[in-house]
Order: structure tokens, then sequence, then C-alpha cells
């Protein structure tokens, strides 16, 4: 049996997670296994690397005896270094070149979910780059020296992120007078009062941004960039100092096919899973397995290293962890539920583009149908609205509408229209049977090579007939139906509404039928055409997760159309609520 208690504090760590002691994911045993087989292999000629406990254990001081933490409930307190962070910092830092003792290590990539002090531990690093990191000389090697002239750059996507680690750097050294004494600090950059240099935070914003000389390089959420531009930038500064270290620390992000952390990420795995060899990157990525019910509480520690040890910032982030899983799969919004998989599971998301519903959401769907006769029978005399969405004439074009019925329910609807002379092709194409639908009345094919309008106008004045009375409104996608929509504005004088396109007008209703969904209030009948058109659809999220229906690409034949009617008939339908009056509940409609 291991004598754990006899072995250094870093290897000790990596000997838990590899012998199953601390549950750890697939990538951070293979991290743990690689620290464990370098130290076999360690100051040989195939391997010039050894593990050196002293420089270890000079940045395990540094932070236990000089830095401390700035806020939360431990604000003002000397840090107690974790148990991830022996491993993690004391692999950075003990390993080194057997022949110079310079670091061995010049590329480090962390990935840890968020909350999990991330931003604290890159500001004591910062701030050792400025104060405590030492280099040993090839002409002098039994003795060591400062860095002369330190330069550690401190960067991020915008200036706001990038101020993040070097105002807790900032805070770090004012709060601590042995770090105080040796530093300058001003409003824009931190100075060594001996020995100069800066520790400062670039963005993409800074104008210049090529450095020189940096020691020390920290990346922090890289995957908010768009490009790897101030990577780069940087890395070109680097060869001119002893042991230049660039770190990367992030969270996972939501734009897996074109961000510059994902392809990070990805070589990063491949030196963890052996299919790529490079000695001086170091990696410790953490996230839950694929296999992992995100779910389940006892897995998070995967991917949230804090919760090893409860202190009582770990039972505060596992609360709040429990909170968003909860409202995140129990609104089941699909924005929530890649937050909830981004941040606290640290699992990568395909892109901006996302399935609108989930398999569970769209059989609930389904569940919601009534007959036909039933339904027309529930929406007789509603006030209601009616939403259109007018394609290319020759492809499949939509109708659709809602309503609010009195036991709280809204009811939706929608039809499509179809020229004949396209049915053949669409069904090769869409692989729907239009015939089919068709005969069932949940599709018009208009005669000839596009769809005819008139007909469109047909079906509609007959649906509002047999519901008993005409749209409080008529709203339009205006894109291809501005001369549709005049006309019937002066043809029989209907409020003719047009509902911008934008994230900012549909990310209400889009999200609001959802919510219907899941909450069981809503109401159809079972038009297999509008339910085809519910699993076609995509949200697509702005920066503000604000959400809109797309196709997965401008050409997919996989329509929404029926769905984008019904959308933008429910921007415009009032919201029913109950509201409480002296004297009993009363129906009360807000918009």
């Amino acid at each position: 049996m291991t004598d754990y208690s006899e072995m250094y504090v870093t290897h000790r760590y990596a000997q838990e997670v590899v012998d199953g002691m601390r549950l750890a994911c697939t990538a951070e045993i293979q991290a743990c296994r690689r620290h464990l087989l370098d130290l076999r292999r360690q100051g040989t000629d195939e391997f010039p690397y050894v593990f050196d406990e002293s420089r270890a254990n000079r940045i395990f001081d540094w932070f236990e005896k000089c830095c401390c933490h700035v806020r939360g409930v431990y604000a003002g307190q000397n840090i107690q270094l974790m148990p991830f962070q022996y491993f993690d910092l004391g692999s950075v830092f003990g390993w080194v070149r057997m022949d110079s003792g310079a670091r061995r290590f010049k590329r480090a990539f962390e990935f840890r979910a968020r909350g999990n002090v991330k931003s604290t531990e890159m500001s004591g690093i910062a701030l050792y780059g400025m104060c405590s990191d030492v280099i040993y000389p090839p002409y002098r090697p039994e003795q060591r020296m400062y860095e002369m002239l330190p330069e550690v750059e401190c960067a991020a996507v915008d200036r706001d992120q990038a101020k993040r680690v070097w105002g807790d750097a900032r805070a770090m050294a004012e709060m601590s007078a042995d770090i105080a004494k040796r530093l300058e600090v001003r409003a824009s950059v931190i100075w060594h009062k001996k020995r100069k240099g800066w520790l400062r935070a670039l963005s993409r914003e800074t104008k210049n941004k090529d450095s020189g000389a940096p020691c020390i390089v920290i990346i922090d959420e890289y995957h908010a960039h768009q490009t790897s531009e101030i990577v780069d930038v940087l890395k070109s500064g680097f060869g001119k100092r002893w042991q230049s270290l660039m770190l990367i620390i992030s969270t996972a992000g939501k734009d897996a096919e074109n961000n510059p952390c994902k392809l990070e990420y990805d070589y990063a795995k491949s030196i963890l899973d052996g299919s790529n060899v490079q000695e001086d990157y170091f990696a410790i990525i953490r996230e839950l397995d694929d296999k992992d019910d995100v779910k389940d509480p006892a897995v998070w520690v995967k991917a949230n290293p804090i919760l090893q040890h409860m202190t009582e910032y770990a039972e505060g982030l596992l609360s709040e962890i429990k909170s968003e899983c909860s409202m995140a799969y129990g609104s089941g919004d699909a924005a929530k539920i890649r937050e909830f998989l981004t941040k606290r599971c640290n699992i990568w998301q395909q892109d901006s583009e996302f399935k609108y519903l989930t398999s569970e959401q769209l059989e609930k769907w389904r569940s919601l149908a009534v007959p036909h006769d039933e339904f027309m029978e529930l929406i007789k005399n509603t006030e209601h609205i009616a939403g259109y969405d007018l394609s290319k004439k020759i492809d499949l074009t939509a109708s659709g509408g809602c309503c609010n019925l009195p036991d709280g329910r809204v009811a939706v609807w929608a039809h499509g229209y179809i020229p004949e002379e396209a049915v053949s092709r669409h069904e090769k194409t869409d692989r729907v049977p239009y015939r089919e639908w068709a005969k069932g009345n949940w599709v018009t094919a208009t005669p000839g090579a596009v769809v005819d309008y008139d007909k469109i106008t047909e079906y509609v004045d007959d649906f509002n007939h047999q519901i008993g009375r005409v749209p409080a409104e008529d709203c339009f996608d205006p894109y291809n139906a501005t001369l549709y929509m005049t006309q019937m504005e002066k043809n029989s004088s209907r409020t003719v509404v047009e509902v911008r396109q934008g994230t900012l007008t549909l990310s209400e209703p889009t999200n609001r039928l959802r919510e219907l969904i899941v909450s069981e209030k809503v109401v159809h009948d079972g038009n297999p055409l509008l339910t085809w058109a519910l699993s076609n659809a995509y949200a697509v999220s702005d920066s503000n997760e604000n959400i809109k229906l797309s196709k997965r690409n401008k050409d997919d034949s996989q329509r929404i159309d029926p769905v984008a009617a019904v959308i933008n008939a429910l921007s415009r339908l009032p919201k029913m609520v109950k509201k409480r009056s002296k004297y009993e509940d009363e129906d009360v409609l807000e918009l």
C-alpha cells in the first residue's frame, strides 16, 4: 500500500488522483500520470529535466506567507493553498532544466470551472513575477538572481476583464506589507521600486501590445477571445528572457468550432493523451467526462477542484452550482443550460447555435396536442393574433397564430403553403410527406410554380370565419411581405404590424414558447408540419444571451417557417396573469 504521507505534496496529489483516491476527470488523471512518469525518468539524456522541490517550495511560500485573499469570506486572510494548487503550481515552477536551472515549462494551459479561484491564483503569480521570481544564470549557476526590469502582462479580451487579474494583484499588493514595500502601485501600472519593470493589463483595445521582453504572461478567460492575436503578439517577445512563461487560463466556451481557446484545449488534450509530445508545455484540464450525469452533484468536483475540501467557500460554491443546475434544467431554457454546462461543468458547447428544443421538450410538445375539432372549439370566439412568415415564393411559406385561453393556457396553430409544381422536389429535399400533409389540411399546395398569396388570404379568411372573428393584429416579418402587408391593410382594414427580426424583438416570444411547453401551458392541434418545424429549429444567441430561431445553416432544407410565423404572432400576444383583487382572483391581460 502506498504511504502517501511520505511523499512530497505535489507528487502525493498526483499519486492520489492516479490511484483513484480523488475523483478526477480523464484529462486530469492523464496529467497526474504524466507527472509521475516524468519523475521516474528525470535527469536523463532523453529527459534533461529534474523536479526541484526548493523551487516549488518557493512559490508555495510566496502564496502562503505574502499573499492574501482580496474578496469573499476570507478577504484579508493569508492564502492557504489547496492540494490541487500544490500540484499545479508545484509542477509549473518545480520542474527545471538540469543543466541551467531554467524552468522547464514555457507555456501552461489551466482549464477549470468558474469560481475556482483562478483570478486569485493568477494575481499571486503575477506578483511573484514582479517580486520573487529567480533565475540561475549560466555563467554563475550556483548563484540565483532576480529578474531585472521584470515585465508581467495580464491580458484578456477586453479592458475590464484584463483589469480583473491586474486589479486583484493591485489589491493583494496593497493589503500585504511585505509586497507593498517592494512595489509602487499607480493607476494603471505597478512598478518595482528597485528593479523597475512593470505589471500591467493588456487587451485588444491596447494600442501597443508588443511589450518587448515579458517574464510572465497571463491570458485570462481565453475562451472569450475571437482570435489568437494577443497570444501571438506576446509570445513573439519570448526568447529575450531566461525562462519566460505564458499561463493561459480559462473555462469552456460556446464557440467550439471557431475558438482559438478550443484549439489550445485540443492541443493540450493531445499532449495529455500522448498523441503529441511537447516537454515544455504544461496542461491541466478539469471537466466533466462524457459519461457523467451533469446534474449529479457527486461529479461536479471533476470541474470544480475546490469542492475536494468542503470549506465555507466550497459549501457556498456547491450551493450556487445546485441552484443554477435546478434553474437551468427546471426552466428548460437552452441558454441557461449552455451557461451551466460551460461555466460549472466546463464542457465546450458547439457554437452560438443550439437546438431550440431538447428531445424531452419535443416529446412534451407532442403530448400537449388535442384533436383538431376539439382545438377549434377551444379557440372559438377568442381574440387572437395572426403571424406570417412569407419566404421565397418557390419554397414553403407559412401562417400561424395564437390566443390566450380562459384556463391560462396559450393555444398556437400554423399552416403551410407550397407550390404544386415544387411538391415532388421538396418531398425529396426536405424528406417529409407534403402530399399527405396536404390531404390532412396541414398544408395547402397552391397551383403553379410559385406560392399564390391569394390562397393564403383564402385560407386565413376561412380559418378566421371558423373562429368567429378576425385577428386583433396581423404580424409579419417584413422580408418578402411588404406588398402583401400593404394590400391586406388596404383591402380589409386589418391592423398590420411589422415584427422586426432581431434578437431584441424575438428573444422574449422565443423563450416564452419554450417556457409554455415546459410548464405544459400550451395547446395545439397536433399539426405535424409545425412539430417538424420545431424539431428543425436552432436558437442563435447574441453576446447578451438573447436568442432567435434559425435553421442550422442558410441552405438547410429542414424548414422552420411555421414556427417562425407562430413566434411573430406570440411577440404581440398579451400575457395572461393572475392578479388578486380584494374580492377574488381576476384574470388580467398584460402586455
